[in-house]
């Protein structure tokens, strides 16, 4: 599943920034494909167990990619996968998806006072 992936490369990029601190949020920007964002925290939270990201709080920021119909004219965000083959409103696919896939952590939060045990 991508979003399990998606979750650990997070959750590992967090441990990493944060030292052995103990992270109590994180702050993730999901660009691009439609991802589920209860299925995206939930991964998070099971790849964070066990770790100093355990039990951090998780602020998705989702901004989907953009579909263009040439033919009807139509222009929306991608909403599912289908709407990047083919127009949802008139199904054309003389389309054209525009927009960043990346995933940023764009910041964690972590109780700078406390180191973990290793």
């Amino acid at each position: 599943m991508h979003e399990t992936g998606l979750s650990e490369a997070i959750v590992a990029a967090a441990v990493r920034r944060a030292a052995g601190r103990r992270v109590t949020g994180l702050r993730v920007h999901v660009g691009g494909h439609p991802v589920d964002p209860e299925v995206v925290a939930q991964g998070i939270q099971l790849a964070a167990a066990g770790t100093v990201a355990a039990d951090a709080t998780v602020d998705l920021v989702l901004e989907p990619m953009t579909v263009t119909c040439h033919e009807c004219g139509r222009s929306g965000p991608v909403d599912d996968h289908l709407a990047m083959v083919a127009c949802p409103g008139c199904g054309g696919v003389n389309i054209e998806v525009t927009g960043s896939d990346d995933v940023v952590l764009e910041s964690i939060t972590v109780n700078s006072g406390v180191r973990e045990p290793a």
